[in-house]
């Protein structure tokens, strides 16, 4: 796409960011918040299984020690809220960097699984230890700051946010860097033979990713005010790679397009029946077949044939 044409979308999206709580009541504002924190999420996760050709299932606990440290902080040892969340961030990227010392010389299914023994571990953990992390009652916050009170400007702060750090991880997959992830994703042997050191390169981008796990972490512990174990159990996991997935894999905007696409129908449905999990499966199963892409995959598909 040529160049003042993409800073025009950009513009136009920024406006719509923007405006967006000008329109909206207050309670979709709110949800409107929660989509740009799993963004985040999706986003990080689509790091590694778009760009690495490593698909995890852990950085929901990633995420959720993230929340679990933010949280504790400042309601336990009555901690800032900003040096709680910068904690947080650095507890996410200290567990990505542990798991990704354990995962990175495997690949594919083998990948997959241990990645998912590892997130595993953390919710048991969560479980279990109750002095710190309360068991199945989880632990409330303290409650957000008076100047984030309300959905607007908490939604503010939050897209505040949100901008630079899509910014970082966009430079970084088109980086050098994240060229040589794209290399090592296509063909790993080739890059080990033109001298490329593989292993440090997917522990970085791994610990890379778990640090921007975290940020959607603490913003959501700042969202939800509350933790329990089930913000770090496989299904938070599963959510994030689904959202991008939805989206579109190795599209870093996908993030955005399943993390809405999922949290709306999840909010939307849940309105008229209980079994919305089966209609959100239904609606995956049917992105599958016709657009295996992803949303924003066969969208760019479908503006190449055109043109």
């Amino acid at each position: 796409m040529p160049r003042g044409r993409t800073l025009g979308w950009l513009a136009a999206l920024a406006v719509a960011l923007v405006g967006l709580p000008l329109v909206l009541p207050g309670y979709q504002v709110s949800i409107a918040a929660q989509i740009l924190i799993f963004s985040v999420l999706a986003m990080s996760i689509d790091v590694l299984a778009g760009f690495a050709g490593r698909t995890p299932l852990c950085h929901g606990a990633i995420f959720g020690a993230s929340t679990y440290v933010v949280i504790y902080w400042t309601t336990t040892l009555g901690g800032s809220l900003w040096a709680g969340a910068l904690l947080g961030i650095l507890a996410a990227t200290a567990l990505a960097a542990l798991f990704a010392l354990l995962a990175i010389r495997t690949s594919g299914v083998y990948f997959l699984l241990l990645t998912l023994a590892l997130g595993m571990i953390v919710w048991g953990v969560c479980l279990r230890w109750t002095s710190v992390t309360g068991g199945e009652n989880g632990l409330r916050g303290a409650g957000r700051p008076a100047f984030l009170a309300d959905h607007v400007s908490f939604y503010y702060a939050v897209l505040a946010v949100v901008a630079p750090v899509t910014f970082a991880i966009w430079r970084f997959v088109h980086s050098p860097f994240g060229m040589t992830l794209r290399g090592i994703r296509d063909s790993e042997s080739r890059m080990r033979a033109l001298g490329y050191n593989v292993p440090l390169h997917l522990f970085l981008a791994f610990t890379i990713s778990g640090a921007f796990a975290g940020v959607a972490g603490a913003l959501y512990a700042v969202f939800n005010d509350f933790v329990s174990p089930s913000t770090v159990q496989l299904s938070q996991s599963v959510a994030g790679l689904l959202m991008a997935i939805t989206g579109g894999i190795g599209t870093l905007l996908g993030a955005f397009v399943g993390a809405a696409c999922i949290i709306l129908l999840e909010n939307v449905v849940s309105l008229f029946t209980a079994r919305w999990p089966t209609v959100l499966g239904l609606a995956f199963i049917l992105i599958m077949i016709f657009a295996p892409e992803g949303i924003v995959g066969r969208a760019r598909l479908a503006l190449a044939r055109r043109r």
